[in-house]
């Protein structure tokens, strides 16, 4: 099913002309559980954020801290597997959602589930882009191959170690924007974020005029501001995750809201 544009590139583009910053929010499916996940993606789509990331569980997250692999642990044991994302998604788009949404999932699952169809089941879904962190870019034409006629957009992840032949290599095919990593390591909430990551960003933007998000360890509203003034966005996850998974029980929706609203600064 093809789109005549992606919906990511359509909320970039119009971020991008109001002079704002992007926000990019991570949600598990089946955390706490299935429903809850599902109204929770729904309200902090209404309370700001611009695009949403489903994690897709998987039982060997090699790029996920301890947060997101307790959210991902407690999913697979509750039955949610790619497939399940999958219907997931199309319930989400059934109850008219057109918040641009990314599966951000390992690359044995799809796989497993065959190129071919796994993209076309993803777009007949509505899915608008993929985020695979142990798949490098010397490996993804296969992948971006399979994308292409789905206008699904395989979104690359470049870190502070990346050489300036690697981001140039992962621009050449990028498509949405840049996942732009903040430290080298696994997923999780900081207290602290570097400094140095807007040197990063500027050799980045030689290589590409797409948006350049910041995540992986933004956690609270001066983090945001702080990746705000070089980058295009911030991507928040585990952050996130925390904050449903202290919520007491039945408040998991409204503390998710008033998290996004903090970070929005509103």
């Amino acid at each position: 099913m093809d789109k005549i544009c992606n919906r990511i590139d359509q909320k970039l583009k119009t971020i991008r002309e109001t002079g704002k910053k992007a926000l990019i929010l991570y949600i598990t499916p089946g955390f706490p559980d299935i429903q809850t996940s599902q109204s929770i993606f729904e309200a902090v789509s209404k309370a700001g954020a611009d695009i949403i990331e489903i994690g897709v569980p998987f039982s060997d997250p090699l790029a996920d801290g301890p947060s997101i692999q307790k959210s991902s642990f407690h999913a697979i044991r509750q039955g949610v597997t790619l497939h399940k994302c999958i219907d997931f998604l199309k319930q989400i788009r059934s109850n008219d959602i057109d918040t641009p949404i990314i599966f951000m999932g390992y690359f044995n699952p799809i796989l497993q589930y065959g190129l071919e169809a796994f993209t076309r089941d993803a777009s007949d879904a509505g899915l608008d882009g993929l985020i695979v962190p142990d798949l490098p870019t010397e490996e993804a034409m296969p992948l971006n191959r399979a994308c292409e006629p789905y206008d699904i957009e395989v979104i690359p992840l470049l870190a502070p170690t990346s050489t300036d032949a690697r981001i140039k290599a992962a621009c050449a095919n990028a498509r949405g924007f840049i996942y732009c990593i903040s430290f080298t390591g696994v997923t999780g909430a900081r207290r602290q974020i570097s400094s140095n990551l807007s040197g990063l960003v500027n050799r980045i933007r030689k290589y590409t005029n797409l948006p350049i998000m910041i995540g992986f360890g933004i956690s609270n509203r001066s983090h945001v501001k702080k990746m705000e003034m070089f980058a295009d966005g911030v991507v928040v996850g585990s952050a996130l995750v925390n904050i449903i998974s202290e919520a007491p029980k039945g408040q998991e929706v409204n503390e998710a809201i008033k998290f996004v609203q903090h970070l929005k600064g509103n």
